[in-house]
C-alpha cells in the first residue's frame, strides 16, 4: 500500500474514531438536586469560560449626540455553549458603580445647617475619574453561577463606564437600558462589537430566560427593568433596593437624608456615579443635573411632585410580570425597609409570585443562597421544585438567629398581627405613659428643638425639654411586633416651619459594647407638619395653631424581650437625618389628640398578657 493510500486510510480511521467518540460522549448539561442547580465539573474551569464584551443599542438618546445610546455589556458563559450547542438561561446584574465613583470632596453634599424653607448654599460638584477601559465590567456572580449552568451578564447603566447616555438616577432610561439588554438576549434588539461600529453580535447561546439580582442601586435596576414588562425577564431578586427616590430623600414632605449620608440628594448621587464619556458630561450636567433635577428636586418644600413621581417604581408596576423575591434589613437606615415592603405588597395585590426575606441587620444582606438558587432554578430552568406552591411567603431572621436560618411565616405582616392603639399620659420633661385606654384631660406638653442633641442621647435622658417620651409598662413576657406602626400627632409650632421626628425605642437603653442592632431602636419616622393635609402641597404653619398630622413609621418585625418597655419619643430635628435649623423652635403636642398604633401579634390580648405579672 503506497504512502498516500496509507495516509488516507489513517485519516479516515481517526475521523471515524473521533465521530464515534463524540457520539458516545455525554454532553455537559445542568444538574439539579433537591430543586437546586448543582456545580457541574465540566462548567467549573474558569480558563475555559468564554468571556466577551459588546454594546447593546437602546431606544433612547440621552447624551445629545443624535444617536441611540448603547449599553456596554459583558458575557461569561461555559464553553459548551459554543462547542456543543448548549443553550442556557442568564443571571444579569446592572450597575452604575462598575467604573468607579466620585471622590469624597469637601462640600459635595448639601449643607444642612440652615432654616427650613431656605435654600442651602451651592455645593461643590465632584468629578469621577473612570477606572480604566477594561472590557470586562465585573466578576460578581460569575464564580457562583457559571459553574451551576447559568450564563452571567453584566452591564453598566447609562452614562457610566463605557455605556453611552446620561445617568438620570431613576429616570426612564435606567429602566429601558436593562430592557434593551434583555431584548437583545431574546433577539429583539441589536448588539454590536463596538460602541460605534456596525458589526452585529447575536445571543445564539441562551434560552432567553433572564433573572436579575443586585444590592442597593444594583437592586433597584432589576425592579426598574421588571416594571417595563419586558418579555424574558422571569424573576428578580432585589436586595435592599431603592424603590422611590422621594422616599429615599424625603419623608412625608420633609427634606431628609439617608442614614450615614447627611446632605445627600438626588443630584449628589448623579455626580457620584457619572463615570461615562468625559466629552459628553457637560451636556448631561446641563440637561439632567442643572435643569431637570434642579427644577424638580425642590429642597425648599420637600413636596412630592411629578419629578419624584417619575422616579417612584410603585407607579410603574402595572406592566410587571416577573416573579419577585425581595430582601431587606429591618435596621437599614440608608435604604429604609419601607422601600421593599411597598413593592412586595403591591406585587402580592397584583397576583405575582412573590416572597420576602427580612433580616434584623442594616443595609444589604441577600436571601440564603439555597433560596436564591431555588428561585433561579425554578423560573429559569423550569424545574418544579415547589416554590410556587409554598404557603409561607415571608422569611424573617429572628433576633439571635443566623442570616441563613430565617423563620417562615405565612405572610408579612404576620397574619396574626392586629393594630392596637395607645394613648399618651402626661410626664414631660421626664417620662409619660402609653396606655390602651384613653385618659382625657392630659393637656399639652412642649419640647424645644435643638439638633445638637442626638436621638440616642434624648432617648437615654431622664429629664430633658428637647423631647417628649411616653412608655408602656415593663413587659413580663416577650411581645411580638409585625407590620407598620402609625402615629397621629396634634401639635402647634412656634414658627411657620419645623421638623418632626418620631422614634420607637426599647428601654432601658442598652449601653453595652455587645448591644445588638435590635436592642434599642425599634423603628423611626419623620414628617413635615406643613404637609399635614398632603405631601404634594405644603403650607406655612400659623404659629400657635394646632394641626393634626398622621403618618407611618418604618415597617418592622421584632420581638421585644421581657423586662423592656416600648417608648414613643417625639422630637423635632434629628441630627443624623434632617436639616439643622437654629435651635429654639417650640413644638407643643396635644396629648388628647395624639395616638400611636402598633401592629401586635395577638393584638390587645397579647399586650395585656405581656404587661401582666
Amino acid at each position: 500500500m503506497n504512502t498516500l493510500i496509507k495516509s488516507g486510510f489513517l485519516l479516515l480511521t481517526i475521523t471515524a474514531f473521533c465521530s464515534a467518540d463524540a457520539q458516545n460522549r455525554v454532553k455537559a448539561s445542568p444538574v439539579f438536586t433537591n430543586g437546586e442547580a448543582q456545580i457541574v465539573p465540566e462548567f467549573k474551569d474558569a480558563n475555559q469560560w468564554i468571556r466577551t464584551d459588546l454594546w447593546v443599542e437602546t431606544t433612547f438618546d440621552t447624551d445629545g449626540d443624535g444617536k441611540k445610546d448603547r449599553m456596554h455589556v459583558d458575557i461569561t458563559r461555559p464553553y459548551q455553549t459554543e462547542t456543543e450547542g448548549l443553550k442556557l438561561p442568564v443571571i444579569y446584574e446592572s450597575s452604575p458603580y462598575y467604573s468607579g465613583v466620585a471622590p469624597d470632596v469637601e462640600g459635595a453634599f448639601w449643607n444642612v445647617s440652615h432654616e427650613l424653607g431656605a435654600a442651602g448654599k451651592e455645593r461643590v460638584h465632584a468629578e469621577v475619574v473612570r477606572t480604566g477601559t477594561r472590557p470586562i465590567i465585573s466578576n460578581s456572580l460569575i464564580a457562583t453561577w457559571v459553574p451551576r449552568g447559568f450564563i452571567v451578564v453584566h452591564s453598566s447603566s447609562p452614562g457610566t463606564g463605557l455605556s453611552q447616555g446620561s445617568p438620570t438616577v431613576g429616570g426612564d432610561n435606567e429602566s429601558l437600558a436593562p430592557k434593551a439588554v434583555i431584548d437583545w438576549l431574546n433577539g429583539r434588539a441589536n448588539g454590536y462589537t463596538s460602541a460605534d461600529g456596525n458589526e452585529k453580535v447575536k445571543a445564539y447561546w441562551t434560552t432567553g430566560k433572564v433573572g436579575m439580582t443586585g444590592t442597593s442601586y444594583n437592586g433597584t435596576i432589576p425592579l426598574a427593568a421588571a416594571t417595563t414588562g419586558v418579555k424574558g425577564l422571569e424573576v428578580i431578586i432585589p436586595v435592599a433596593p431603592n424603590t422611590s427616590y422621594y422616599h429615599y430623600y424625603r419623608s412625608n414632605g420633609l427634606v431628609r437624608s439617608p442614614g450615614g449620608y447627611l446632605g445627600e440628594d438626588v443630584d449628589v448621587l448623579y455626580d457620584f456615579i457619572h463615570s461615562g464619556d468625559e466629552s459628553k458630561r457637560a451636556y448631561s450636567n446641563a440637561k439632567i443635573r442643572d435643569t431637570e433635577m434642579k427644577n424638580g428636586m425642590d429642597r425648599i418644600t420637600g413636596d412630592y411632585n411629578s419629578f419624584w413621581a417619575g422616579r417612584d417604581y410603585l407607579n410603574h408596576m402595572p406592566k410587571m410580570k416577573a416573579a419577585l423575591l425581595m430582601a431587606h434589613g429591618f435596621n437599614d437606615w440608608n435604604v429604609m425597609p419601607e422601600h421593599s415592603y411597598r413593592i412586595y405588597k403591591k406585587a402580592r395585590e397584583m397576583g405575582l409570585e412573590t416572597a420576602i426575606y427580612y433580616h434584623q441587620n442594616g443595609h444589604g444582606g441577600p436571601p440564603p443562597f439555597e433560596m436564591m438558587n431555588r428561585w433561579f432554578t425554578h423560573y429559569l430552568f423550569g424545574i418544579d421544585n415547589g416554590i410556587q406552591k409554598e404557603q409561607n411567603k415571608a422569611f424573617i431572621v429572628r433576633e439571635n438567629d443566623a442570616p441563613d436560618q430565617p423563620t417562615p411565616y405565612r405572610d408579612y405582616p404576620n397574619p396574626e398581627a392586629k393594630d392596637v392603639t395607645f394613648y399618651l399620659t402626661e410626664g414631660a420633661p421626664k417620662v409619660g405613659g402609653l396606655i390602651m385606654t384613653k385618659a382625657a384631660g392630659q393637656g399639652k406638653e412642649t419640647l424645644v428643638d435643638n439638633y445638637s442633641f442626638s436621638g440616642e442621647s434624648l432617648a437615654r435622658a431622664e429629664n430633658t425639654n428637647h423631647r417628649l417620651l411616653y412608655v408602656t409598662p415593663k413587659f413580663s413576657k416577650d411581645l411580638h411586633l409585625s407590620g407598620v406602626p402609625k402615629i397621629t400627632v396634634r401639635l402647634a409650632s412656634s414658627k411657620p416651619a419645623a421638623n418632626l421626628s418620631v422614634w420607637l425605642v426599647s428601654l432601658p437603653w442598652n449601653e453595652g459594647r455587645a448591644a445588638k442592632i435590635t436592642d434599642n431602636i425599634i423603628t423611626r419616622g419623620w414628617a413635615d407638619p406643613q404637609n399635614h393635609a398632603s405631601i404634594r402641597k405644603s403650607e406655612p404653619l400659623i404659629p400657635g395653631k394646632y394641626y393634626e398630622i398622621s403618618f407611618d413609621l418604618m415597617p418592622d418585625d421584632q420581638i421585644i424581650k421581657k423586662g423592656q418597655q416600648i417608648g414613643l419619643m417625639i422630637f423635632s430635628s434629628d441630627k443624623e437625618f434632617t436639616l439643622h435649623p437654629e435651635p429654639g423652635t417650640e413644638l407643643t403636642v396635644d396629648l388628647d389628640g395624639t395616638k400611636l398604633t402598633l401592629p401586635i401579634v395577638g393584638g390587645s390580648e397579647a399586650f395585656t398578657n405581656a404587661v401582666t405579672n
